[in-house]
C-alpha cells in the first residue's frame, strides 16, 4: 500500500490506495434440507488519483502489476478532464475492529446446519401449512486497509452475519413472507435477533391473513405503519433522494434522479414530527463503519429534521462541488468499486408514544404491520406500499386481518400526514443497490410505529 503511494508521489495531485480481502460462507436450506454450501474469497487493491482536474480509478486482484496499475490510473486521469476535486479532510491514523462474542472463525458448518434445521422444525411445530421454507445464511470476514497522500492510514477488521427466510403459507389463500436480518459481529447475532420467536410470530401472522383475511377497505382513513414499513419508506423516500450524486444528476442513467434540488435545504417536506437520521456509527449494525471509503470519520446525519430537508449524503467529490466538508457517507461494495454517496443505517427518529397511545383515538383505519410490495419512481416522489400482515382499526382497537391494503402517495404527502411517532424503534436489514457497475451494500432500515392521518387507500 505505502509502496504504491511512494511510487506515485510527485506524479499526481492526490492519490489513495484501498486494499480489501473478504471470505464469505453461504448456506442455503430448503424445507429443512441443505440446498447449497458455498465459500467465496475476494482480494484486491484499487488506486484512485487526481491529476490536473481529472480523476482516474483502477483496480487489480494481483499484487504483481502495481506499476501498470499506476500507469493506467494516471493515464485515465489525464484523459478525464472534468474539473473534479475532493474536499479537504482530516487525515486519520487508526485501526478499528468489530468485536465478536461467538466468533465466525470458530463456528463450524455442522453447528449452522443444526441451528437452521431446528428453526425449521420449530416453524413446523406451529401446525401451519408451510410448504415452502427457504433459509439463507451468510457470514463474512472482511479486512480493509486505506492509505492516502494526505497521510491517512486506516485498518479495519469487520465480521458480518446475514440471514433471510422466505416462507409460503397455504390456508384458504396463499400468503408469502420474507424477512432479512443483518449484524456486524459474530454468531451471537441469532440471540440479538431473537430469530426463533420472530420467525414463529411471522408464521402465525401470515396464517391468520391466509385464513381470516378480508378485503381491504378503500378510501380516506388513518394509518399505522409498523417499524418494518416505516424503515423501507424512509430508505426509499428520504435516504435515496438525499444522495448528493443523485441530486447533482450523476446517477440519472443508472439508479435515477431526485425530487430534491441542491437549493432545497431548509424547505419543508413533512410535518414537525418527521426527523430522519442516517447513522453508520451504531455499533454492531449491518451498515456499521468507523471511517468511510475515503477515510472520512463517520458521524450521524439528519437528512430530514423536524419536517425540513436538512442534509445530503456526501462523498469528498460531491462535497467539493458543493463547497462543504464531506460527512463520511462514501461507501464501496468491493475493492474494485469507487466509493460513492450511500446509506448505512437510515431510520425515522422515534417519538414518545406507546403503541396504545398511537391507536387509541383512531376511529377507523388500517394497521400495516409489514409489507409485501413497494414501488417508487426514479425521482423518489410517487410511491406505493402494499401491506402483508395488516389489520382493520376500529375505535382504537385492532380488529380483523385484511388482505393487501394499497397506499399510493407522494413523498411530501406521506410525511405531511405523519402526526405522531412511537417509541418502538426497530431495524430491518437489506441489501441496497446502486450505480453501474452495480454496488450492493449492507444496510439497516428502521423506525418506530408511526401514525398518518387521512391518507387514501386505493
Amino acid at each position: 500500500m505505502e509502496k504504491i503511494l511512494k511510487k506515485v508521489e510527485g506524479k499526481t495531485d492526490y492519490a489513495e490506495v484501498r486494499y480489501e480481502k473478504s471470505l464469505t460462507n453461504t448456506l442455503v436450506m430448503k424445507n429443512g434440507n441443505i440446498d447449497a454450501v458455498n465459500v467465496e474469497q475476494e482480494k484486491g487493491i484499487s488506486l484512485r488519483v487526481l491529476y490536473d482536474g481529472g480523476i482516474g480509478f483502477v483496480s487489480t486482484n494481483s499484487s504483481k502489476d502495481t506499476d501498470d496499475l499506476i500507469k493506467r490510473a494516471i493515464k485515465m486521469a489525464k484523459n478525464n478532464k472534468s474539473e473534479v476535486g475532493l474536499s479537504k479532510e482530516m487525515a486519520y491514523d487508526d485501526k478499528w475492529i468489530v468485536s465478536q462474542e461467538k466468533k465466525i472463525e470458530d463456528t463450524d458448518l455442522e453447528w449452522k446446519i443444526e441451528y437452521l434445521q431446528n428453526l425449521d422444525k420449530r416453524m413446523m411445530e406451529t401446525k401451519v401449512n408451510i410448504p415452502a421454507r427457504i433459509f439463507q445464511l451468510n457470514d463474512t470476514l472482511i479486512e480493509k486497509e486505506y492509505v492516502n497522500s494526505d497521510g491517512a492510514k486506516i485498518i479495519a477488521y469487520h465480521p458480518k452475519i446475514g440471514f433471510f427466510y422466505f416462507l409460503t403459507i397455504v390456508g384458504k389463500t396463499v400468503e408469502q413472507g420474507y424477512k432479512q436480518f443483518g449484524y456486524s459481529g459474530g454468531y451471537e447475532a441469532f440471540d440479538v435477533w431473537d430469530l426463533e420467536n420472530v420467525a414463529i410470530n411471522e408464521v402465525k401472522g401470515l396464517n391468520k391473513v391466509a385464513n381470516q383475511g378480508k378485503e381491504a377497505p378503500k378510501g380516506k382513513m388513518d394509518l399505522l405503519f409498523g417499524p418494518e414499513v416505516t424503515g423501507i419508506a424512509v430508505h426509499e423516500s428520504c435516504g435515496h433522494p438525499s444522495e448528493a450524486d443523485r441530486i447533482m444528476g450523476r446517477e440519472s442513467s443508472q439508479a435515477g434522479e431526485s425530487f430534491i434540488k441542491e437549493n432545497m435545504v431548509g424547505q419543508g417536506v413533512g410535518s414537525e414530527y418527521v426527523t430522519i437520521a442516517e447513522d453508520p456509527t451504531i455499533e454492531h449494525s449491518y451498515g456499521y463503519y468507523k471511517y468511510d471509503g475515503e477515510g472520512v470519520k463517520a458521524r450521524i446525519k439528519y437528512l430530514y429534521k423536524e419536517g425540513k430537508i436538512n442534509e445530503f449524503l456526501h462523498s469528498r467529490e460531491t462535497a467539493y462541488k458543493m463547497g462543504i466538508q464531506s460527512n463520511g457517507a462514501a461507501r464501496a461494495s468491493s475493492y474494485n468499486r469507487e466509493p460513492i454517496p450511500r446509506m448505512a443505517n437510515t431510520f425515522f427518529v422515534p417519538g414518545d408514544y406507546s403503541f396504545d397511545e398511537l391507536i387509541e383515538d383512531i376511529k377507523f383505519g388500517i394497521y400495516m404491520k409489514n409489507f409485501t410490495e413497494w414501488n417508487i419512481d426514479d425521482k423518489r416522489y410517487n410511491q406505493r406500499y402494499i401491506g402483508r400482515e395488516s389489520y382493520i382499526i376500529e375505535n382504537g382497537e385492532i380488529k380483523d386481518p385484511v388482505k393487501r391494503p394499497v397506499l399510493e402517495i407522494t413523498t411530501p404527502g406521506f410525511y405531511k400526514a405523519v402526526d405522531a411517532a412511537g417509541n418502538d424503534l426497530e431495524f430491518t436489514a437489506g441489501s441496497c443497490g446502486k450505480s453501474d457497475p452495480m454496488q450492493g451494500l449492507d444496510v439497516w432500515m428502521g423506525g418506530p410505529t408511526i401514525r398518518l392521518r387521512n391518507v387514501i387507500f386505493r
